[in-house]
């Protein structure tokens, strides 16, 4: 499912207009009827309550006097509050107003702060509003009028209905402007808006619903986003049942390197959900001190004893033994608690050059390239980095703060300059391609905050690309899945204090009921019906 931008949107509503002849009378009237069949499924007995509706002078109020005009014709009680003389009023909002005057639906007008506090008292007996105040082309911080209206309905705790997006959020970056309107729904047009889906602006659209307002297909190729909201249609579409001739040499072959004193846990998982995700082989490579342990705990997994440095740590020493290893595997799956000694990175940034397998590196492999990102622009095969935002800042040489404040655009021209692949891990995690294109994934949640959960991502990815299936859908696949695999989790054991390992054991199932479209469904809190 595309995501959009507010410019990329205004440019559909445009070219739909102008070059496809579609009235904006006609896209206004989809969007304010659509709205109202979601209030009507959101809010069954609205027909018993009182409707308040805020409009500000421009389309997006024209979409509320449609939501109004539908509701008076349908005897639901409404008192519409436009925040604006009404001769400020133009297009086809001020169109859509006089056909409100046709049918008796009187409109306060509410144009200055004084007029607003001589309404509280009635505004305060409405039980369900609508906010068709501010559309997505806020571009500065909500003041004034809006601002006392928005935060008065914030307080009322009264369920809201947005229109299009919640007043004040920015649709681009998700963040408040200010001050944001908290919805229970969004009732979003043609497409869902970048700041929809990400945090913090996932927080304040609260159900999000996109109505079909008609757009053309062709005019949305046109102006051609590249941010995808990643769905569970677009992730089966590319997994593919086993061949009835598959065996283990056919399903690849992935080596990890990863372990040491003290983080053996993390080769163990990285291990083992390659294998569960259903990578014919796996085999550790492990500092040889540490070999004994993990033959003990991994059963399926082979290993690999490696020359070890100092601190039985690998580095330099074990990079003849690693080259000869790799050259009879698919993928190279390098970090997860590997450590940080200086010929330990050493060793990571020779392998990163050297490769011809594509690679997967998280964690210690990441902070290995702190600084030395130029290890990238030679590399001799493709690479997926998986950094959480402390790592994301570090590689980026900002901070935390500023990876979170733009974590679409940050983790796009990391990709982008670096020729990589890129998780940026979090509440919607993003994974952003070489060629500039974004997705957000909708799985996931809180619980996931829980140590091991990224090594078990690094199996996955890895153990998918060894398996054939092309990187970029690997990485979108796994991610997805990842989510949605603790998602069930923590509807059916609780919402934290699962672990990775547990999430580990089920990937077969959620795997396997996508490839059969029987998968059992994510039990996140779905913020699109679609989804």
């Amino acid at each position: 499912m595309f995501l959009v931008t507010s410019q990329e949107m205004k440019e559909m509503d445009r070219l739909a207009i102008e070059s496809f002849g579609i009235p904006g009378m006609v896209l206004m009237e989809s969007a304010g009827r659509g709205a109202v069949d979601i209030l009507y499924r959101h809010f069954p007995d609205i027909r018993r309550m009182k409707v308040g509706i805020t409009a500000g002078r421009g389309n997006n109020g024209g979409d509320g006097f449609v939501i109004a005009r539908y509701l008076a014709g349908d005897c639901v009680k409404i008192s519409v509050y436009l925040l604006s003389d009404r001769g400020r009023v133009q297009g086809d909002a001020a169109a859509n107003l006089k056909l409100l005057d046709r049918i008796g639906v009187s409109v306060i007008e509410i144009p200055n702060e004084k007029a607003f506090e001589s309404h509280l008292a009635s505004m305060k007996e409405c039980d369900i509003w609508v906010d068709a105040m501010l559309g997505t082309g806020l571009k500065s911080d909500v003041r004034g009028l809006f601002k006392e209206v928005i935060e008065f309905l914030n307080t009322l705790q009264k369920p809201i209905l947005a229109v299009d997006i919640p007043s004040g959020l920015d649709s681009d970056t998700g963040k408040p402007r200010g001050s944001c309107i908290k919805a229970a729904v969004t009732a979003t047009f043609g497409l869902p808006k970048i700041g929809q889906v990400v945090f913090p602006g996932g927080q304040f659209v609260g159900a999000l619903e996109v109505v079909d307002i008609g757009m053309p297909r062709h005019v949305i190729d046109k102006v051609g986003p590249k941010h995808y909201l990643m769905s569970r249609q677009s992730i089966k579409s590319g997994l593919k049942p086993r061949g009835p001739e598959t065996h283990k040499g056919s399903a690849g072959h992935l080596l990890v390197l990863a372990g040491s004193p003290g983080k053996t846990g993390a080769a163990v998982m990285t291990s083992y959900a390659a294998m569960r995700v259903g990578a014919g082989l796996v085999t550790l490579g492990i500092p040889k001190s540490l070999n004994m342990a993990m033959e003990s705990q991994l059963t399926e997994v082979m290993t690999e004893p490696l020359p070890e440095s100092p601190g039985c740590t690998l580095g330099l020493s074990s990079y003849e033994k690693t080259m000869k290893l790799l050259a009879q595997k698919d993928g190279l799956a390098i970090g997860p608690g590997l450590g940080t000694a200086a010929s330990t990175q050493k060793l990571v940034r020779k392998l990163v050059q050297t490769c011809s397998a594509p690679m997967v590196i998280d964690a210690d492999g990441l902070n290995s390239l702190v600084g030395h990102t130029e290890c990238l622009k030679n590399v001799r095969s493709t690479v997926v980095m998986t950094p959480h935002p402390g790592e994301m800042a570090r590689l980026a040489g900002t901070t935390t703060s500023a990876v979170q404040q733009d974590r679409i655009g940050m983790a796009r021209d990391f990709a982008a300059t670096h020729r990589v692949y890129l998780v940026l891990k979090g509440a919607r995690t993003i994974v952003a391609h070489p060629d500039g294109t974004v997705f957000v994934n909708p799985t996931g949640n809180p619980g996931m905050a829980s140590g091991g959960m990224g090594d078990v991502l690094t199996g996955m990815i890895a153990g998918m690309i060894v398996q054939g299936l092309p990187v970029g859908e690997a990485v979108n696949a796994s991610v997805y899945i990842h989510g949605c695999a603790a998602d069930f989790l923590a509807a059916s054991v609780g919402p934290v204090g699962f672990l990775a390992s547990d999430l580990i054991e089920i990937l077969p199932e959620h795997i396997n009921g996508l490839v059969k479209e029987t998968a059992v469904r994510p039990r996140h809190n779905a913020f699109i019906r679609a989804l």
